[in-house]
């Protein structure tokens, strides 16, 4: 098992406007104020909860003065109070809004309140415990992302604010879903950003060395503490069904396949074949347990490599697919990437086609949230004129709902997805 104890020192989050059922404090307590420049509170009270560090009068309220999560009333210019949070002057993103209501702190009683919230709304998607349960500040929560695995918790603490409160985030976990076990992924580089230490730590009960999924029908077996992430991405439930509906009698390619979630579904759906594609050879050796656990491993092929390499060897070796999945990992991780992400994801794609008989599916997705929808579709025509190709749109592909979108953060919407039909010829 790999771990690392968590620092000594716990380095608060969100921005729901109710949460009735939690008391407020009674005043302010001795609590340090944020002040904000003239106009900078306007977005805060459309319903963003991020201040970033250029937006902060540092001549009124000097960042040096606070420490990495320590709580902060957020005032406007006029000092009239936007609500509580919490300060990072380390970060870009120099404090995030708690609540509206400015007596109201991040304690262990509102994080129930949050979670319960959040149980809510899964609730009424899925009949089973498995999803992503707190989605940052779309619950509320912003620094916390808990995915759930039938009694396990996978929990991934991302700011200095949250750090700080995190016995009161173990308990409100325990106190609400009562879980046998909670693993930390603290391990992200995400937390660099905030000043934080990387680490892994089994935070209550016990989390066996594998955890089950289950999802549209079909069992899975994942790694949480060496896996990516938590150990599995939710956030492609409903794309991978629109795959499946496809895939009966089909040649189906699943490129950066991981532990086979794609190829997998596509097989329990009929598949003829599946190829799965991954440069890691432990999480193609999941995919190919999986395959197993769900019955479909005759005619389930694992190949290990670069993406690109591979497609190159496929298509030299005059390999052909009817259906072809491109999910990769971000190509875009800050806008300075951008120009050369969008390159990367048009040569992805274009290759992709062309190992696509005439009239095949390609469903292309990415996960960057700088890359707009729209310039993904712009990379799928582009690839696909490029080699004498057209490309029909069918169809657009979202997160799942249990990674729902905030509408005042356009950040929460990362997630993209295509299904296209490339036929021969321009058009």
């Amino acid at each position: 098992m790999l771990a690392f104890h968590r620092p000594n020192s716990k380095l608060c989050a969100t921005c729901l406007p109710g949460d009735r059922s939690v008391k407020p404090t009674s005043n302010t307590e001795d609590i340090a104020a944020l002040r904000l420049k003239r106009g900078e509170e306007r977005r805060l009270r459309a319903g963003h909860c991020w201040v970033f560090s250029n937006e902060i009068d540092t001549v009124t309220t000097p960042l040096k003065n606070f420490d990495p999560g320590q709580p902060v009333l957020i005032e406007s210019a006029s000092g009239k109070p936007v609500g509580r949070g919490y300060v990072n002057p380390h970060s870009l993103i120099a404090a995030r809004l708690i609540s509206r209501d400015h007596h109201l702190p991040l304690a262990q009683r509102l994080i129930e309140e949050r979670v319960r919230t959040a149980l809510a709304l899964r609730a009424r998607y899925y009949q089973e415990p498995f999803y992503r349960c707190v989605f940052g500040e779309s619950d509320g929560l912003p620094g916390l992302v808990v995915d759930r695995f039938g009694d396990y918790l996978v929990a991934q603490v991302t700011t200095a604010g949250m750090e700080r409160v995190l016995d009161s985030v173990i308990g409100a976990l325990q106190s609400v879903l009562q879980p046998q076990g909670i693993l930390l992924r603290n391990d992200g580089a995400i937390r660099e950003l905030e000043g934080l230490e990387r680490y892994v730590e089994l935070v209550s009960g016990a989390v066996p060395e594998q955890l089950e999924v289950r999802e549209n029908g079909c069992r899975f077996m994942i790694d949480p503490r060496g896996g990516q992430k938590t150990g599995w991405f939710y956030d492609h439930r409903e794309n991978r069904v629109c795959v499946a509906r496809h895939a009966q009698g089909q040649r189906v390619l699943d490129l950066f396949s991981y532990t086979g979630a794609w190829g997998v579904q596509a097989a329990v759906a009929g598949a003829a074949e599946v190829t799965c594609v991954d440069s890691s050879q432990a999480a193609l050796e999941l995919a190919g347990e999986n395959a197993e656990l769900n019955g479909v491993d005759a005619g389930f092929e694992l190949t290990k490599g670069d993406a690109f390499d591979v497609l190159s060897h496929l298509r030299h070796a005059q390999r052909r697919f009817d259906i072809v999945v491109v999910n990769p990992p971000a190509f875009i991780k800050r806008r300075k990437d951008h120009k050369r992400g969008v390159e990367a994801y048009r040569r992805l794609n274009q290759a992709a086609m062309q190992l696509l008989e005439p009239g095949g599916l390609l469903l292309s997705a990415s996960c960057s949230h700088h890359l707009e929808r729209s310039t993904l579709v712009e990379v799928i025509m582009r690839g696909a004129r490029h080699i004498d190709r057209t490309a029909q749109l069918l169809e657009f592909g979202y997160q799942a709902p249990d990674h729902p979108m905030h509408p005042a953060i356009p950040e929460t919407a990362y997630l993209k997805a295509v299904l296209a039909r490339v036929l021969p010829g321009a058009w």
